[in-house]
């Protein structure tokens, strides 16, 4: 590793021209004689990155993203085998590929901004492990409402059943103290329109990201949307329920558009701009249909109809904690600060509104609607 600014500073020397590459005599020679201040266990990986290397020069970013501690062990071994480099066309000129390695490209350019990176992806994706989290999540979501459906021979506007506003799954504030209803609220859904959105945002946008950041990463960002989308409510709109998995579609939304934007020049996706309005104006659509049921409800109903804070806390989830995951590709979340600041912040507020569940309710004297 660096030690130091100078030797930041010679890594700069060898790209005075700044023209993003380094030629291999010029940067062979300094690692041969040690000219560089650096860690001996990245230099057999120097060697290799230089080695593989069949133009004549190495890529700056290449050679700096080598030298950052944050990424991962398997990106700094593939470096050293000579794989991070030895394919270096570009993925759109692939020809010959099968059904799966075209979706895996298409998947790759839909999420990282970096040819480097989509590159790395689609040479060293594999099928297993699948990215079975948000297919689950969604096919349970569908059971459960068609199981509803069925039960009250009603497809929209469930809410308004007084049987499916008794289900166990739904998050009601007289029922604070079952815990479990802070996650499996993600389950129930107003009706078909709310559904159907949310299926198809966390099927469009959520497998593609599993597939390139893993199901631990992905799982974590959802649930963290879906919990905070629960405890906002509390806090915030404290007589109403909650259904439908808008928090953790919301944060994975928010996540990629965050990171589409913030990566602007480097996405490969079609028709970005076109399909950025696209989404943007569908996710306001939806947040306006929640706050009119919300406050307007169309039919006569027993208390207060489902919140639609869940959604603006999903998305603010998916801006903080979400896009730092997308931006950490192959890198190491632990390793940096910025990663613990979101961790603590979210726990505090985790801890605050267990204190405001506990105590609130009863110290500001909330009228709260008798549980069905």
């Amino acid at each position: 590793m660096l030690q130091g600014g100078d030797g930041e500073s010679n890594i700069s020397n060898l790209d005075p021209d700044n023209t993003g590459f380094i030629a291999v005599e010029n940067f062979t020679s300094l690692v041969e004689h040690h000219e560089l201040q650096l860690d001996p266990s990245k230099l057999d990986m120097l060697l290799a990155l230089v080695q593989s290397n069949e133009e004549g020069q190495v890529c700056y970013q290449e050679l700096i993203e080598l030298m950052s501690s944050k990424r991962s062990s398997s990106f700094r071994r593939a470096i050293a085998n000579g794989r991070r480099t030895l394919q270096r066309e570009i993925l759109l000129d692939e020809t010959g590929l099968g059904l799966y390695k075209r979706f895996v490209r298409y998947v790759a350019y839909e999420i990282l901004p970096c040819e480097t990176d989509r590159r790395w992806y689609f040479h060293q994706n594999r099928l297993c492990p699948p990215p079975v989290f948000i297919a689950v999540v969604t096919i349970v979501q569908i059971i459960v409402f068609m199981c509803y459906g069925i039960m009250l021979n009603k497809w929209v506007l469930q809410t308004y059943q007084p049987d499916f506003m008794k289900s166990p799954l739904v998050y009601h504030p007289g029922h604070r103290a079952q815990v479990w209803r802070f996650f499996s609220y993600m389950f129930m859904h107003v009706g078909l329109e709310q559904l159907g959105f949310n299926a198809l945002l966390q099927l469009m946008i959520g497998v593609p990201l599993e597939m390139v950041h893993g199901i631990l990463r992905i799982s974590l960002l959802y649930m963290a949307g879906v919990l905070a989308g629960s405890l906002t409510v509390s806090i915030t709109d404290m007589r109403a329920p909650v259904v439908g998995g808008s928090g953790g579609v919301y944060a994975l939304c928010s996540a990629h558009l965050a990171n589409v934007v913030m990566n602007w020049a480097g996405m490969r996706c079609p028709y970005k701009l076109l399909r950025m309005i696209l989404a943007l104006v569908c996710m306001s659509s939806e947040v306006g249909r929640a706050v009119w049921l919300r406050f307007s409800p169309p039919l006569p109903s027993s208390g207060p109809q489902p919140s639609f804070m869940a959604h603006l806390s999903g998305a603010v989830v998916g801006i903080s904690m979400g896009l730092l995951i997308l931006r950490s590709y192959e890198e190491s979340l632990q390793k940096q600060c910025s990663w613990w600041v979101i961790v603590f912040s979210f726990i505090t507020f985790l801890l605050f509104a267990i204190f405001w569940n506990i105590f609130a309710y009863e110290l500001l004297g909330v009228q709260i609607p008798p549980p069905p």
